[in-house]
């Protein structure tokens, strides 16, 4: 880090400990090293923590003193990040530390994606946990791994160590927006064996090359209308292909499942007659990528330069067969929510191609917020892949989060925001994955949100964090669970109900959901119904507003 950045931050334990996790690999699949970080953390913290079969780290704090038998709330973020960095850019993921830059309100790194997403949300939980001077009820840090290549880690999560029925999610990237719900996904995946052939002398080798594309992440910015670069090269093959006949010899494009691919590149050979057209076709493309580009992707390139013929190459019926099942492939936007205006309802995106002479593998992910739909995507893109003669498989499918509208957890983090920032704030969904989808699917009761700061360009080299939102969050985090340390019943004696409004959040799970206020005879009733015996429950505190 830069001394601007050191001395903009020093005093700061929320940027204190973001610097700290920055220094760590943590790429999805490789969390061995910030889970011993955390490790460290609890221990030298005297804090129960625990690792759970999937990896994944859970830590508890007690509560202040006075609110230490109140109802737990867990806070939870993920360990990993997307590791994607600039073409021709110098840096190993898997050893060095993140080059962090300051850029007026925002930090950045140099070269590569920030891995704010989620590794802000680690420095909060931090901040908070070795904060001597919080006010709260007892507290569990969720970390979780793998969460950026299916939900792994919550998917596989131990259930049983979570003692929380309240979750606050800090994997959300816009302040002030707090979602209720998020889609669901799956990927499919293609594979093929190459057909081989030895190329004639009569043929001339190209590379072509697409750079400069935005990318982004393919849940939160589909809806942006960015580029391809996988379908955007393809497009200029199958016009190609309409003239001389094409023989592919590599191709490789895109990185991470999650995220829209920036770049893309393929080696094949025409007859060397075509030398002209395709001079033509990538002049008229690099037009076309003008024409539709301009604001999504205003850098975005396209090039072709003759080279060496290749040892070997596929057949062209094999090629051809392999250009039209990428060039059918549905990506965006599939559908619009009729639910929630201005929400993604179903979408997909042609992530990853890679083809060489020993394996052709495509990928592509589907998000939708109703499982049906997500289904109906991943048939087409199967349809679409198996026209190359591919087998396909769907895999790392995980639930969408449908939204409650009636959260009590919502409406009072809702109600204190205003409260707090005398801001009004949003409460929607979101079509990006949230593990909260896949948390509250093990634990039915579970009431849960999402906020965080603001983030743009998230899965890019163009991540970037507003620092001062991240402050604001990170206060109002600490303001919000005091509060709610004000309002939660206290657990002493036995099963807990307490009563907000008309509705009721219920710690024994006996009447939660239901919207009617019980008090005195109907209380009594309401627990004798239900099997209960009056005489077992406390008295009541109310949940208070």
């Amino acid at each position: 880090m830069d001394k601007d950045t050191e001395k903009t931050t020093k005093d700061d334990q929320v940027m204190y400990y973001f610097r700290e996790i920055s220094k760590i690999p943590r790429e999805s699949g490789n969390e061995a090293a910030i889970r011993q970080y955390l490790i460290d953390f609890a221990t030298a913290h005297s804090l129960w923590h625990v690792v759970d079969q999937a990896g994944n780290v859970i830590i508890r704090k007690e509560g202040s003193p006075g609110k230490e038998k109140i109802a737990p709330i867990a806070l939870q973020g993920h360990m990993d990040m997307v590791c994607v960095k600039d073409e021709g850019y110098e840096h190993d993921f898997t050893r060095d530390p993140l080059q962090l830059q300051i850029d007026g309100d925002y930090l950045t790194a140099k070269g590569t994606t920030l891995g704010a997403d989620n590794g802000i949300a680690i420095a909060m939980v931090l901040a908070l946990f070795s904060n001597a001077e919080a006010v709260h009820g007892p507290l569990e840090g969720v970390f979780t791994v793998s969460e950026e290549t299916g939900l792994g880690g919550a998917t596989d999560l131990e259930i049983q160590y979570i003692q929380s029925r309240r979750l606050i999610n800090l994997d959300s990237e816009e302040e002030g927006i707090f979602y209720i719900g998020c889609a669901g996904g799956g990927e499919v995946s293609g594979t093929l064996t190459p057909a081989l052939t030895m190329p004639s002398e009569d043929e001339q080798a190209w590379r072509l090359t697409l750079s400069g594309f935005t990318g982004g992440h393919s849940g939160a910015e589909i809806h942006t209308g960015r580029g391809n670069a996988i379908l955007c090269g393809v497009r200029m093959l199958k016009r190609l292909d309409r003239t001389f006949p094409i023989a592919l010899a590599s191709m490789s494009g895109g990185s991470k499942h999650n995220v829209i691919p920036s770049t893309f590149s393929c080696t094949f050979t025409v007859p060397k007659e075509a030398d002209a057209t395709v001079e033509a076709l990538v002049e008229e493309m690099q037009q076309a990528l003008h024409d539709e580009l301009a604001v999504q992707d205003p850098h975005a390139a396209i090039s072709a330069v003759k080279t060496e013929l290749p040892g070997q190459v596929l057949t062209r019926e094999q090629s051809a067969s392999i250009i039209d099942a990428l060039y059918l492939t549905p990506h965006g936007v599939i559908s619009m929510s009729s639910r929630l205006d201005g929400l993604v309802e179903t979408s997909n995106n042609l992530a990853i191609v890679r083809l060489d002479q020993n394996s052709c593998t495509f990928i592509a992910s589907q998000r939708s917020s109703i499982a049906s739909a997500r289904d109906e995507i991943e048939e087409r893109t199967c349809t679409a892949f198996e026209l190359s003669g591919a087998l396909t498989s769907r895999e790392n499918k995980y639930p969408a989060w449908t939204p409650n509208p009636s959260s009590p957890l919502a409406e009072v983090c809702a109600e204190f925001y205003r409260r707090h920032t005398g801001k009004e704030p949003v409460i929607t969904a979101i079509h990006a994955g949230l593990e909260c989808g896949m948390i509250n699917s093990k634990a039915a009761d579970m009431d849960s949100i999402s906020f965080g700061p603001d983030l743009s360009g998230v899965h890019s080299t163009d991540e970037r964090m507003s620092i001062s939102s991240a402050a604001r969050v990170y206060e109002y985090l600490l303001a919000l669970l005091e509060d709610l340390s004000r309002r939660l019943t206290d657990m002493n004696t036995g099963p807990v109900i307490g009563i907000m409004g008309n509705r009721i959040p219920n710690e024994s799970r006996l009447f939660y959901g239901m919207e009617r206020d019980y008090v005195n005879h109907d209380y009594v009733e309401a627990v004798e119904r239900c099997g209960g015996s009056p005489s077992s429950f406390p008295s009541v505190t109310p949940l208070r507003r």
